[in-house]
Protein backbone atom coordinates (compact mmCIF):
# COMPACT_ATOMS: atom_id res chain seq x y z
CA UNK A 1 0.00 0.00 0.00
CA UNK A 2 1.42 3.70 -1.18
CA UNK A 3 1.81 6.06 1.57
CA UNK A 4 -0.90 8.11 0.12
CA UNK A 5 -3.33 5.36 0.31
CA UNK A 6 -2.40 4.88 3.89
CA UNK A 7 -3.31 8.44 4.77
CA UNK A 8 -6.18 8.47 2.76
CA UNK A 9 -7.39 5.46 5.15
CA UNK A 10 -6.35 7.13 8.25
CA UNK A 11 -7.70 10.69 7.63
CA UNK A 12 -11.58 8.39 6.32
CA UNK A 13 -11.37 6.72 9.16
CA UNK A 14 -10.39 9.31 11.94
CA UNK A 15 -13.34 11.13 10.37
CA UNK A 16 -15.86 8.01 10.75
CA UNK A 17 -14.77 7.85 14.29
CA UNK A 18 -15.16 11.68 15.45
CA UNK A 19 -18.74 11.36 13.42
CA UNK A 20 -19.01 8.08 15.80
CA UNK A 21 -18.15 10.03 18.62
CA UNK A 22 -20.48 12.75 17.75
CA UNK A 23 -23.24 10.80 18.45
CA UNK A 24 -22.09 8.98 21.16
CA UNK A 25 -21.45 12.08 23.33
CA UNK A 26 -24.64 13.09 22.38
CA UNK A 27 -26.18 9.98 23.83
CA UNK A 28 -23.85 10.18 27.21
CA UNK A 29 -25.04 13.57 27.37
CA UNK A 30 -28.32 12.68 27.77
CA UNK A 31 -28.03 9.89 29.87
CA UNK A 32 -25.81 12.13 32.52
CA UNK A 33 -28.78 14.82 32.48
CA UNK A 34 -31.28 12.25 32.95
CA UNK A 35 -29.38 11.03 35.80
CA UNK A 36 -28.84 14.42 36.91
CA UNK A 37 -24.76 13.85 36.93
CA UNK A 38 -24.48 17.13 34.89
CA UNK A 39 -26.16 20.43 33.64
CA UNK A 40 -25.95 20.72 30.10
CA UNK A 41 -28.04 23.77 29.83
CA UNK A 42 -25.65 27.07 30.74
CA UNK A 43 -26.77 28.51 34.25
CA UNK A 44 -29.04 31.99 33.41
CA UNK A 45 -27.98 35.30 34.88
CA UNK A 46 -25.11 33.88 36.26
CA UNK A 47 -22.19 36.51 37.43
CA UNK A 48 -19.72 36.52 34.56
CA UNK A 49 -17.05 34.39 37.02
CA UNK A 50 -19.22 31.99 37.31
CA UNK A 51 -19.89 31.61 33.41
CA UNK A 52 -16.58 31.81 32.47
CA UNK A 53 -15.78 29.08 35.19
CA UNK A 54 -19.00 26.31 34.24
CA UNK A 55 -17.98 27.04 30.30
CA UNK A 56 -14.25 27.50 29.61
CA UNK A 57 -13.01 25.42 31.85
CA UNK A 58 -14.76 22.13 30.48
CA UNK A 59 -14.54 19.10 32.28
CA UNK A 60 -11.81 20.04 34.34
CA UNK A 61 -13.77 21.78 36.31
CA UNK A 62 -15.14 18.79 37.98
CA UNK A 63 -11.54 18.03 39.07
CA UNK A 64 -10.57 21.27 40.40
CA UNK A 65 -13.67 21.01 42.27
CA UNK A 66 -13.11 17.22 43.50
CA UNK A 67 -9.57 18.23 44.67
CA UNK A 68 -10.87 21.13 46.56
CA UNK A 69 -13.63 19.04 48.42
CA UNK A 70 -11.27 16.73 49.77
CA UNK A 71 -9.42 19.81 51.09
CA UNK A 72 -12.43 20.96 52.57
CA UNK A 73 -13.33 17.46 54.30
CA UNK A 74 -9.49 17.33 55.88
CA UNK A 75 -10.31 21.06 57.41
CA UNK A 76 -14.02 20.26 58.63
CA UNK A 77 -12.05 16.81 60.13
CA UNK A 78 -9.70 19.59 61.76
CA UNK A 79 -12.41 21.76 63.29
CA UNK A 80 -10.87 24.45 60.57
CA UNK A 81 -14.45 25.85 59.53
CA UNK A 82 -13.20 29.55 58.49
CA UNK A 83 -10.24 28.48 56.34
CA UNK A 84 -13.56 26.27 54.32
CA UNK A 85 -15.24 28.88 53.83
CA UNK A 86 -13.27 30.47 51.01
CA UNK A 87 -12.58 26.88 49.46
CA UNK A 88 -16.73 26.60 49.81
CA UNK A 89 -17.19 29.62 47.82
CA UNK A 90 -14.74 28.30 45.32
CA UNK A 91 -16.37 25.22 44.90
CA UNK A 92 -19.75 26.51 44.50
CA UNK A 93 -18.14 28.67 41.55
CA UNK A 94 -16.78 25.67 40.04
CA UNK A 95 -20.19 23.68 40.43
CA UNK A 96 -22.99 25.06 41.44
CA UNK A 97 -25.42 22.58 40.86
CA UNK A 98 -24.04 20.76 43.54
CA UNK A 99 -26.12 21.12 46.32
CA UNK A 100 -24.26 19.11 48.99
CA UNK A 101 -21.79 21.87 49.20
CA UNK A 102 -23.93 24.71 49.33
CA UNK A 103 -25.96 22.81 52.15
CA UNK A 104 -22.26 21.82 54.13
CA UNK A 105 -20.87 25.64 53.43
CA UNK A 106 -24.33 27.14 55.37
CA UNK A 107 -24.59 24.42 57.85
CA UNK A 108 -20.98 25.63 58.67
CA UNK A 109 -21.99 29.04 58.71
CA UNK A 110 -25.13 28.34 60.78
CA UNK A 111 -23.90 25.62 63.31
CA UNK A 112 -20.30 25.82 63.29
CA UNK A 113 -19.09 29.29 63.03
CA UNK A 114 -21.83 30.97 64.83
CA UNK A 115 -20.80 29.11 68.13
CA UNK A 116 -17.30 30.78 68.20
CA UNK A 117 -18.54 33.85 68.95
CA UNK A 118 -20.35 34.58 72.35
CA UNK A 119 -21.89 38.21 71.08
CA UNK A 120 -25.44 37.36 70.19
CA UNK A 121 -25.80 39.47 67.39
CA UNK A 122 -22.25 38.54 65.78
CA UNK A 123 -23.69 35.05 66.18
CA UNK A 124 -26.74 35.86 64.77
CA UNK A 125 -24.85 37.68 60.94
CA UNK A 126 -23.51 33.61 60.75
CA UNK A 127 -27.07 32.15 61.17
CA UNK A 128 -28.12 34.83 59.12
CA UNK A 129 -25.49 34.07 56.42
CA UNK A 130 -26.43 30.61 56.30
CA UNK A 131 -29.48 31.26 55.65
CA UNK A 132 -29.31 33.87 53.30
CA UNK A 133 -26.49 31.75 51.44
CA UNK A 134 -29.22 28.72 50.85
CA UNK A 135 -32.28 31.29 49.91
CA UNK A 136 -30.61 33.73 47.90
CA UNK A 137 -27.79 31.55 45.83
CA UNK A 138 -28.22 27.69 46.18
CA UNK A 139 -32.24 27.94 45.14
CA UNK A 140 -30.61 30.54 42.15
CA UNK A 141 -28.56 27.62 40.77
CA UNK A 142 -30.45 24.50 42.05
CA UNK A 143 -34.55 25.39 41.71
CA UNK A 144 -35.57 22.05 41.92
CA UNK A 145 -33.32 20.67 44.57
CA UNK A 146 -35.24 19.52 47.63
CA UNK A 147 -32.30 19.03 49.56
CA UNK A 148 -32.04 22.62 49.87
CA UNK A 149 -35.48 23.36 50.89
CA UNK A 150 -35.13 21.03 53.35
CA UNK A 151 -32.10 22.52 55.23
CA UNK A 152 -33.56 25.79 55.07
CA UNK A 153 -36.72 24.67 56.69
CA UNK A 154 -34.21 22.96 58.95
CA UNK A 155 -32.65 26.29 59.94
CA UNK A 156 -35.80 28.00 61.20
CA UNK A 157 -37.32 25.46 62.77
CA UNK A 158 -34.41 23.89 64.96
CA UNK A 159 -31.57 26.63 64.98
CA UNK A 160 -34.00 29.77 64.98
CA UNK A 161 -36.83 27.84 66.84
CA UNK A 162 -35.71 25.51 69.34
CA UNK A 163 -33.51 26.44 72.47
CA UNK A 164 -30.59 24.57 71.94
CA UNK A 165 -28.27 27.53 71.38
CA UNK A 166 -27.93 29.57 74.06
CA UNK A 167 -29.03 32.92 71.81
CA UNK A 168 -32.18 31.44 70.73
CA UNK A 169 -34.59 34.41 72.06
CA UNK A 170 -31.93 36.84 70.50
CA UNK A 171 -32.44 34.89 66.81
CA UNK A 172 -36.00 34.88 67.23
CA UNK A 173 -36.49 38.70 68.45
CA UNK A 174 -33.96 39.53 65.19
CA UNK A 175 -36.54 37.65 62.78
CA UNK A 176 -39.15 39.01 64.45
CA UNK A 177 -38.02 42.94 64.16
CA UNK A 178 -37.09 41.93 60.11
CA UNK A 179 -40.97 40.85 59.38
CA UNK A 180 -42.24 43.55 61.35
CA UNK A 181 -40.62 46.09 59.05
CA UNK A 182 -41.32 44.05 56.08
CA UNK A 183 -45.25 43.49 57.06
CA UNK A 184 -45.78 46.35 59.35
CA UNK A 185 -47.71 45.26 62.85
CA UNK A 186 -50.43 42.23 62.75
CA UNK A 187 -50.44 39.81 59.57
CA UNK A 188 -49.75 40.43 56.11
CA UNK A 189 -52.18 41.76 54.22
CA UNK A 190 -52.20 39.19 50.99
CA UNK A 191 -54.36 40.71 48.63
CA UNK A 192 -52.59 43.79 49.19
CA UNK A 193 -49.01 42.61 48.44
CA UNK A 194 -50.74 40.23 45.50
CA UNK A 195 -51.99 43.12 43.83
CA UNK A 196 -50.79 46.67 45.39
CA UNK A 197 -52.08 49.65 45.02
CA UNK A 198 -50.04 52.42 46.99
CA UNK A 199 -46.00 52.94 46.69
CA UNK A 200 -45.71 51.23 50.15
CA UNK A 201 -47.48 48.33 48.90
CA UNK A 202 -45.44 48.20 46.16
CA UNK A 203 -42.30 48.64 47.79
CA UNK A 204 -43.38 45.86 50.74
CA UNK A 205 -44.11 43.29 47.84
CA UNK A 206 -40.71 44.25 46.38
CA UNK A 207 -39.00 43.72 49.55
CA UNK A 208 -40.80 39.86 49.97
CA UNK A 209 -40.28 39.07 46.44
CA UNK A 210 -36.31 40.63 46.20
CA UNK A 211 -35.00 39.95 49.92
CA UNK A 212 -37.04 37.44 51.41
CA UNK A 213 -37.70 35.59 48.12
CA UNK A 214 -41.00 34.85 48.89
CA UNK A 215 -44.44 34.92 46.57
CA UNK A 216 -47.13 36.34 48.30
CA UNK A 217 -49.35 33.87 46.27
CA UNK A 218 -47.81 30.93 48.39
CA UNK A 219 -47.74 32.17 51.52
CA UNK A 220 -51.22 32.94 51.34
CA UNK A 221 -52.16 29.20 50.51
CA UNK A 222 -49.88 27.89 52.91
CA UNK A 223 -51.75 29.95 55.45
CA UNK A 224 -55.01 28.30 54.19
CA UNK A 225 -53.87 25.36 54.59
CA UNK A 226 -51.90 25.47 57.60
CA UNK A 227 -52.93 28.93 59.36
CA UNK A 228 -53.01 31.21 60.40
CA UNK A 229 -49.63 31.39 60.99
CA UNK A 230 -47.92 33.80 63.09
CA UNK A 231 -44.96 34.86 60.24
CA UNK A 232 -42.89 36.82 63.06
CA UNK A 233 -42.19 33.04 64.06
CA UNK A 234 -39.47 30.68 62.26
CA UNK A 235 -41.76 27.73 62.23
CA UNK A 236 -43.95 30.11 59.60
CA UNK A 237 -41.28 30.13 57.09
CA UNK A 238 -39.94 26.23 58.05
CA UNK A 239 -43.38 25.25 56.80
CA UNK A 240 -43.18 27.72 53.74
CA UNK A 241 -40.13 26.05 52.53
CA UNK A 242 -40.92 22.51 53.47
CA UNK A 243 -44.46 23.35 51.05
CA UNK A 244 -41.95 24.39 48.25
CA UNK A 245 -39.46 21.44 48.92
CA UNK A 246 -42.54 18.99 48.56
CA UNK A 247 -43.55 20.78 44.65
CA UNK A 248 -39.97 19.58 43.74
CA UNK A 249 -39.62 16.00 45.75
CA UNK A 250 -39.36 12.53 44.41
CA UNK A 251 -41.66 10.32 46.11
CA UNK A 252 -38.67 9.34 48.34
CA UNK A 253 -37.96 12.36 49.73
CA UNK A 254 -41.23 13.31 50.27
CA UNK A 255 -40.99 11.91 54.15
CA UNK A 256 -38.32 14.36 55.39
CA UNK A 257 -40.35 17.42 54.18
CA UNK A 258 -43.70 16.39 55.81
CA UNK A 259 -41.77 15.53 58.89
CA UNK A 260 -40.83 19.04 59.27
CA UNK A 261 -44.10 20.33 58.54
CA UNK A 262 -45.62 18.61 61.41
CA UNK A 263 -43.23 19.29 63.68
CA UNK A 264 -43.48 23.01 62.53
CA UNK A 265 -46.77 22.97 63.08
CA UNK A 266 -46.12 21.13 66.67
CA UNK A 267 -44.76 23.65 67.67
CA UNK A 268 -46.81 26.30 66.32
CA UNK A 269 -49.53 25.06 68.35
CA UNK A 270 -47.71 25.23 71.48
CA UNK A 271 -45.97 28.70 71.15
CA UNK A 272 -47.16 30.18 68.06
CA UNK A 273 -48.76 33.00 68.94
CA UNK A 274 -46.47 36.06 69.45
CA UNK A 275 -47.73 38.29 72.31
CA UNK A 276 -45.90 41.67 72.99
CA UNK A 277 -45.09 42.50 76.93
CA UNK A 278 -46.45 46.26 75.87
CA UNK A 279 -44.09 47.52 79.52
CA UNK A 280 -41.07 46.11 78.37
CA UNK A 281 -41.60 45.84 74.28
CA UNK A 282 -40.32 42.53 74.63
CA UNK A 283 -42.17 39.45 73.27
CA UNK A 284 -43.20 36.17 75.12
CA UNK A 285 -44.79 33.23 73.02
CA UNK A 286 -48.38 31.60 73.48
CA UNK A 287 -50.23 28.65 71.84
CA UNK A 288 -51.77 29.33 68.96
CA UNK A 289 -55.06 27.55 69.98
CA UNK A 290 -56.39 28.62 66.30
CA UNK A 291 -54.51 26.07 64.34
CA UNK A 292 -55.50 23.13 66.89
CA UNK A 293 -58.06 21.57 63.69
CA UNK A 294 -54.96 21.92 61.22
CA UNK A 295 -52.56 20.89 63.31
CA UNK A 296 -54.27 17.74 64.65
CA UNK A 297 -54.76 16.92 60.73
CA UNK A 298 -51.13 17.29 60.13
CA UNK A 299 -50.70 14.65 62.82
CA UNK A 300 -53.19 12.60 61.12
CA UNK A 301 -51.33 12.88 57.28
CA UNK A 302 -48.00 11.78 58.83
CA UNK A 303 -49.58 9.03 60.28
CA UNK A 304 -51.08 7.69 57.36
CA UNK A 305 -48.08 8.69 54.88
CA UNK A 306 -44.65 7.49 57.32
CA UNK A 307 -45.64 4.15 57.87
CA UNK A 308 -41.69 3.92 59.76
CA UNK A 309 -42.47 6.22 62.18
CA UNK A 310 -46.09 5.66 62.76
CA UNK A 311 -46.03 4.51 66.32
CA UNK A 312 -43.71 7.22 67.54
CA UNK A 313 -46.09 9.67 65.64
CA UNK A 314 -48.48 8.25 67.58
CA UNK A 315 -47.18 9.16 70.80
CA UNK A 316 -46.31 12.82 69.79
CA UNK A 317 -50.30 13.24 68.67
CA UNK A 318 -51.65 11.52 71.82
CA UNK A 319 -49.41 14.25 73.81
CA UNK A 320 -50.68 17.09 71.44
CA UNK A 321 -54.28 16.38 72.06
CA UNK A 322 -53.43 16.47 75.72
CA UNK A 323 -51.77 19.74 75.48
CA UNK A 324 -55.09 20.95 73.13
CA UNK A 325 -57.29 20.32 76.03
CA UNK A 326 -55.57 21.95 78.57
CA UNK A 327 -54.18 25.09 77.00
CA UNK A 328 -57.79 25.22 75.93
CA UNK A 329 -58.98 25.51 79.33
CA UNK A 330 -56.63 27.65 80.87
CA UNK A 331 -57.38 29.94 78.34
CA UNK A 332 -61.58 29.52 79.38
CA UNK A 333 -62.45 27.84 75.84
CA UNK A 334 -63.95 25.45 77.90
CA UNK A 335 -66.81 24.06 75.10
CA UNK A 336 -63.96 23.44 72.85
CA UNK A 337 -61.94 21.85 75.36
CA UNK A 338 -64.63 19.79 76.22
CA UNK A 339 -64.44 18.79 72.71
CA UNK A 340 -61.18 17.88 72.30
CA UNK A 341 -61.45 15.80 75.80
CA UNK A 342 -63.70 13.65 74.13
CA UNK A 343 -61.92 13.23 70.72
CA UNK A 344 -58.76 11.91 72.51
CA UNK A 345 -60.72 9.41 74.44
CA UNK A 346 -62.28 8.31 72.01
CA UNK A 347 -59.17 8.40 69.97
CA UNK A 348 -56.80 6.51 72.73
CA UNK A 349 -58.91 4.54 74.81
CA UNK A 350 -56.37 2.23 76.19
CA UNK A 351 -54.08 5.38 77.61
CA UNK A 352 -54.06 7.03 80.25
CA UNK A 353 -54.81 10.50 80.38
CA UNK A 354 -52.02 11.41 82.34
CA UNK A 355 -48.20 9.83 82.13
CA UNK A 356 -47.32 7.13 83.53
CA UNK A 357 -50.87 7.14 85.67
CA UNK A 358 -53.04 3.93 85.13
CA UNK A 359 -56.09 5.59 87.68
CA UNK A 360 -56.63 8.22 84.82
CA UNK A 361 -57.76 5.63 82.01
CA UNK A 362 -60.44 7.87 79.90
CA UNK A 363 -63.79 7.47 81.61
CA UNK A 364 -62.65 8.00 85.26
CA UNK A 365 -61.46 11.70 84.80
CA UNK A 366 -64.24 14.70 84.16
CA UNK A 367 -62.51 17.50 82.42
CA UNK A 368 -61.87 19.57 85.65
CA UNK A 369 -60.69 16.94 87.10
CA UNK A 370 -58.23 15.91 84.14
CA UNK A 371 -57.25 19.95 84.00
CA UNK A 372 -56.39 19.72 87.73
CA UNK A 373 -54.34 16.55 87.48
CA UNK A 374 -52.49 17.84 84.76
CA UNK A 375 -51.37 20.60 86.64
CA UNK A 376 -50.05 18.20 89.34
CA UNK A 377 -48.89 15.83 87.22
CA UNK A 378 -45.08 16.05 88.20
CA UNK A 379 -46.12 16.92 91.79
CA UNK A 380 -47.11 15.13 94.49
CA UNK A 381 -50.84 16.40 95.53
CA UNK A 382 -50.00 15.31 99.57
CA UNK A 383 -47.66 18.24 100.20
CA UNK A 384 -49.44 21.63 101.33
CA UNK A 385 -46.40 23.80 100.61
CA UNK A 386 -45.77 22.41 97.43
CA UNK A 387 -49.97 22.68 96.34
CA UNK A 388 -49.91 26.13 97.71
CA UNK A 389 -47.07 27.15 95.68
CA UNK A 390 -48.96 25.79 92.75
CA UNK A 391 -51.91 28.06 93.22
CA UNK A 392 -49.42 31.19 94.07
CA UNK A 393 -48.18 30.23 90.55
CA UNK A 394 -51.66 30.25 88.92
CA UNK A 395 -53.32 33.40 90.52
CA UNK A 396 -49.60 35.11 89.37
CA UNK A 397 -49.80 33.71 85.76
CA UNK A 398 -53.86 34.98 85.90
CA UNK A 399 -52.71 38.47 87.39
CA UNK A 400 -49.69 39.08 84.69
CA UNK A 401 -52.28 37.87 81.76
CA UNK A 402 -54.53 40.72 82.66
CA UNK A 403 -51.93 43.16 83.41
CA UNK A 404 -51.17 42.79 79.51
CA UNK A 405 -54.61 42.57 78.35
CA UNK A 406 -55.14 38.09 77.98
CA UNK A 407 -58.42 38.35 79.29
CA UNK A 408 -59.43 34.81 78.39
CA UNK A 409 -56.43 33.38 80.04
CA UNK A 410 -56.15 35.07 82.91
CA UNK A 411 -59.59 33.62 83.53
CA UNK A 412 -58.38 30.47 82.58
CA UNK A 413 -55.90 30.73 84.88
CA UNK A 414 -58.15 31.80 87.68
CA UNK A 415 -60.33 28.97 87.70
CA UNK A 416 -57.75 26.08 87.29
CA UNK A 417 -56.51 28.07 90.58
CA UNK A 418 -59.66 27.92 92.34
CA UNK A 419 -59.90 23.89 91.46
CA UNK A 420 -57.19 23.30 92.31
CA UNK A 421 -57.60 24.41 95.47
CA UNK A 422 -61.03 22.50 96.00
CA UNK A 423 -59.46 19.20 95.08
CA UNK A 424 -56.72 19.42 97.84
CA UNK A 425 -59.41 20.68 100.12
CA UNK A 426 -61.80 17.85 99.75
CA UNK A 427 -58.60 15.71 99.69
CA UNK A 428 -58.25 16.18 103.43
CA UNK A 429 -60.65 15.32 106.34
CA UNK A 430 -62.31 17.66 107.64
CA UNK A 431 -60.39 16.81 111.41
CA UNK A 432 -57.33 17.77 109.80
CA UNK A 433 -58.62 20.46 107.67
CA UNK A 434 -57.29 22.90 110.37
CA UNK A 435 -53.67 21.21 110.64
CA UNK A 436 -52.58 20.67 107.03
CA UNK A 437 -55.66 22.63 104.61
CA UNK A 438 -55.01 25.32 102.83
CA UNK A 439 -55.74 29.02 103.43
CA UNK A 440 -59.24 30.16 101.79
CA UNK A 441 -58.73 30.17 97.89
CA UNK A 442 -59.41 35.01 98.51
CA UNK A 443 -56.61 35.09 101.03
CA UNK A 444 -54.03 33.18 98.64
CA UNK A 445 -55.49 35.50 95.48
CA UNK A 446 -54.80 38.85 98.24
CA UNK A 447 -51.70 38.10 99.30
CA UNK A 448 -50.60 37.65 95.97
CA UNK A 449 -51.78 40.90 94.64
CA UNK A 450 -50.41 42.70 97.50
CA UNK A 451 -47.05 41.54 96.79
CA UNK A 452 -47.36 42.02 93.07
CA UNK A 453 -49.33 45.84 93.15
CA UNK A 454 -46.73 47.53 95.64
CA UNK A 455 -43.13 46.95 94.29
CA UNK A 456 -40.19 48.84 95.71
CA UNK A 457 -40.06 52.55 94.62
CA UNK A 458 -36.62 51.34 92.56
CA UNK A 459 -37.96 49.18 90.34
CA UNK A 460 -37.74 49.17 86.18
CA UNK A 461 -40.11 51.71 85.36
CA UNK A 462 -41.55 48.67 82.57
CA UNK A 463 -42.56 46.45 86.19
CA UNK A 464 -44.16 50.09 87.51
CA UNK A 465 -46.22 50.74 84.31
CA UNK A 466 -47.23 46.69 84.66
CA UNK A 467 -48.47 47.28 88.31
CA UNK A 468 -49.95 50.26 87.42
CA UNK A 469 -52.19 48.75 84.37
CA UNK A 470 -53.25 45.71 86.79
CA UNK A 471 -54.07 47.88 89.43
CA UNK A 472 -56.42 49.88 86.90
CA UNK A 473 -57.91 46.76 86.15
CA UNK A 474 -58.42 45.83 89.37
CA UNK A 475 -60.18 49.17 90.22
CA UNK A 476 -57.78 49.70 92.92
CA UNK A 477 -56.02 53.29 93.38
CA UNK A 478 -52.78 54.23 92.07
CA UNK A 479 -49.85 52.84 94.29
CA UNK A 480 -48.54 55.70 96.50
CA UNK A 481 -44.33 55.15 95.43
CA UNK A 482 -45.56 54.75 91.71
CA UNK A 483 -43.52 57.56 89.69
CA UNK A 484 -46.18 59.56 87.49
CA UNK A 485 -44.89 58.89 84.38
CA UNK A 486 -46.52 55.15 85.52
CA UNK A 487 -49.82 56.01 85.78
CA UNK A 488 -51.98 54.78 83.20
CA UNK A 489 -54.10 57.49 81.19
CA UNK A 490 -57.98 57.47 82.58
Amino acid sequence: MTSRAYKTILVIAAVLLLVLVHFTQQSLNQSRADLGLTRIAPLENAPPILAFTTVALGGFRGLIANALWVRAVDLQDQGKYFEMIQLADWITKLQPTFASVWVNQAWNLVYNISIKFRDPPERWRWVLAGIELLRDRGLRYNPKETLIYRELAWFFQHKIGFYLDEAHMFYKQAWAEQIIDLFGPGQPNYEALIDPQTDELRARAKLLREKFKMDPLQMRAVDETYGPLEWRLPEAHAIYWAILGLKMAKPEELITLRRVIYQSMQLSFQRGRLVENPFDRTFEFGPNLDIIDKANQAYEDMMRDDAEMREHIKGGHRNFLRDAVYFLYTHNRLSEAARWFRIIQDKYPNKPLIMNDETSMPGTLTLDEYAVRRVQEDVGETSTDRVKAIIEGLIKKSLYSLAIGEEDQATGYALLAQKVWQRFQDSIPDNQKVRVGLPSLAHLRQTIVDQITNPPADAAPSVHAMVAQLRARLGMPPSTNAPPSSVPSP
